[in-house]
Formats: structure tokens, C-alpha cells, sequence
């Protein structure tokens, strides 16, 4: 499935139903006072988070949603059907935005929750409700008031407990492939992955929720490569794993930290300071170890503490996971050995 994560749609609550203008009629009684009901109520239009729903790919395609219309009152006072309310279904982490005013209506974080986008017009009142001592026989009655009408910005921020982060082709795909069930495309070049991916992985009977977002380059948070696109999904991860390269073709190991690092900041101080563990990966592609040693003493003299690992291989992934599990308030588990401390869910 396509993934997208903006959409902008058109929303039209239901139009109220117009009051009826109408006298009763019986056989004995040819000239009965008014009895003109009012107008049913238009229905709303009401945005849902569900988490069947993974992307706004539907919303490009379909872009204008219009509630049911309220029906016109009628004789007899009978007032007419309320218009159906219609619910959207949108995923789980949807910001929704007045596109005009630039107001935010919701920020959908949870399964289940909802927002009334659009509410429908109050329906007429029919010419009974205008009757009185000195006007018997009103002629007249209220039309229906219209829906309200909005254009909606929507945009998707992914929920997840660890955000993957690196320059392009730092293993992230293959990590999250290696953790989980996720089938995220893996290459040896940059830009493999184009959309963010989500899997799940289950450490120690917790199960952990891991988003791969592309990877970033210099100049992603002015949305060079898109980068701003991105970015925006790690603001709702409550850690990051952040992936540095030992391949022998890859940059400079501490330059490629400074550079995510640098636009982590740029996009969001907040996020360059969220816990993060630090990860030389593909250790598998060093002709000697000794650089790991290497290298984590170059980290170190900047104060940056480094795990290292192999996403292919799977070497040190299990080390990684706990790391992160204590960094989200997890209970130490780095003395149990159950058969099968880790595995995709």
C-alpha cells in the first residue's frame, strides 16, 4: 500500500431541513389551526482515529465528504429525520488543521478518539411554532440553517516507541527487519527506504513499536530530500536508535553523527534531546574489529556513549533493544535469559 501521509479534504455538514407551513385539515374541521412541523437537524461530519487505517492514500483519491441533509418538516407537526451523521476514518496519530485560520482541531493519538470537524444546520421551525393569540394563522415558517463547511488540512505523525534515525543507507531498514516482521525495502544504496515503516518487536514480553523513517541528510529540516516530511514522524517516539555506518564506503562515522544530529536540532531542540542510544552498525563489514574499539573511544571523547551492532547478522540487536527498554522506564532484564528473549511480532 502507497503510503501517504498529507491529504487535504473538503468537509459539508447537512443542511437543516426547512419548517413545513401547513394548516390541519379534517372533515369537520376545514380551516384547522397550523400544525407545520419543524425541520429535522443536518447531519455532522466527524473524523474517527482507527488503527485499521495506516495512511491518508484514501483521502487523495476521495476528497469532499458531505453529511446527509435534514429532512422539511411536514403536516400533522411532524418534524422531519435528522440527516445521518457520517464518520471518517482517519490513523491513529492524525493531526487535523483548518486549512483557512491554520487552527489545529485534534491531534488523534488514540484508537477511538474523535472530532466533530463540521456540524450540521439546526432544522426550521414549521408555522405551529409561530402560532399565538394574536396570529392564529401564521403563513410562514423557518428555513433550515446551512452546515458548517471547512477545509481540512490532514497530517500523519506516526506513533511509535523508537524512531530509527541515520544519513541514508545506515542499516536502518535492515535493523528494522531483523526486530520485526516489517517488510521494509533493503538496498546497498542510499534512499532504499522512501516512506516511513512501522514494526514491532516483542523484548522480554514487552513489545516495542519501531518507525524507519528515511534517512536524513544535510539540510533535511529546510526539507532538503523531503527531510521536514520525515522529521515530523520522530516527534512522537519517546526515544531514538540512532544508526552510524562502519561500512568501509560510509562518511566519516563521527561526521555522519554530527549531521543528523545537527538537523534533529534544527528541526526540533526538543528532539535532538529525547534519550538516544547511539549504534555503530554493520560491524559485519569491518576487516578488523579493532576499529569498533576505535571508534568508540573517538565517540567518547566527545561524550557520546556507542553500543555496536549488526542488523544483518543480528549481532548485539538483543544488547540495543534492552538499552532502549530502560530508557523508556523498563525494568532491568539484562540477567534473564529466557529462550526467546526477542523476537518480531
Amino acid at each position: 500500500m502507497r503510503f501517504v501521509d498529507e491529504a487535504v479534504i473538503e468537509v459539508v455538514a447537512g443542511h437543516g431541513g426547512a419548517g413545513s407551513v401547513h394548516f390541519r385539515r379534517e372533515s369537520k374541521v376545514p380551516m384547522g389551526g397550523p400544525d407545520g412541523g419543524d425541520g429535522g437537524r443536518g447531519g455532522d461530519v466527524t473524523l474517527v482515529a482507527d488503527e485499521r487505517s495506516a495512511t491518508l492514500m484514501d483521502h487523495r483519491y476521495r476528497r469532499h465528504y458531505h453529511a446527509e441533509d435534514g429532512a422539511d418538516g411536514a403536516g400533522a407537526q411532524k418534524t422531519g429525520h435528522d440527516g445521518q451523521s457520517l464518520e471518517i476514518p482517519v490513523p491513529v496519530g492524525t493531526v487535523v488543521t483548518d486549512a483557512t485560520t491554520g487552527e489545529v482541531l485534534a491531534d488523534l493519538t488514540e484508537a477511538g478518539q474523535r472530532v466533530v470537524v463540521a456540524t450540521g444546520g439546526r432544522g426550521g421551525r414549521g408555522n405551529t411554532f409561530f402560532a399565538s393569540s394574536t396570529r392564529q394563522a401564521p403563513r410562514h415558517a423557518q428555513p433550515g440553517e446551512a452546515g458548517d463547511e471547512r477545509s481540512l488540512n490532514l497530517s500523519l505523525k506516526l506513533v511509535a516507541d523508537i524512531g530509527l534515525v541515520g544519513l541514508p543507507n545506515a542499516g536502518k531498514s535492515t535493523f528494522i527487519r531483523a526486530v520485526s516482521r516489517s517488510q521494509a525495502k533493503v538496498g546497498a544504496y542510499p534512499f532504499t527506504t522512501l516512506v516511513p515503516n512501522l514494526g514491532v518487536a516483542r523484548i522480554d514480553g514487552r513489545e516495542l513499536v519501531v518507525a524507519d523513517i528515511p534517512g536524513l541528510v544535510e539540510g533535511a529540516h529546510e526539507g532538503h530530500g523531503l527531510g521536514d516530511r520525515f522529521l515530523k514522524h520522530l516527534e512522537r517516539t519517546r526515544a531514538l536508535v540512532h544508526l552510524v555506518s562502519l561500512s568501509p564506503d560510509a562518511p566519516d562515522p563521527v561526521e555522519a553523527y554530527d549531521t543528523v544530529q545537527h538537523e534533529l536540532a534544527a528541526h526540533s531542540a526538543e528532539l535532538a534531546s529525547r534519550p538516544q542510544v547511539v549504534v555503530l552498525n554493520k560491524i559485519d563489514l569491518l576487516d578488523d574489529p579493532y576499529e569498533i574499539e576505535l571508534w568508540s573511544e573517538a565517540f567518547a571523547e566527545r561524550g557520546v556513549t556507542v553500543m555496536s551492532a549488526s542488523g544483518l547478522a543480528g549481532d548485539g540487536v538483543l544488547e540495543v533493544l534492552r538499552c532502549v527498554v530502560g530508557l523508556l522506564g523498563g525494568p532491568p532484564q539484562a540477567e534473564q535469559t529466557p529462550p526467546e528473549p526477542w523476537s518480531p511480532v
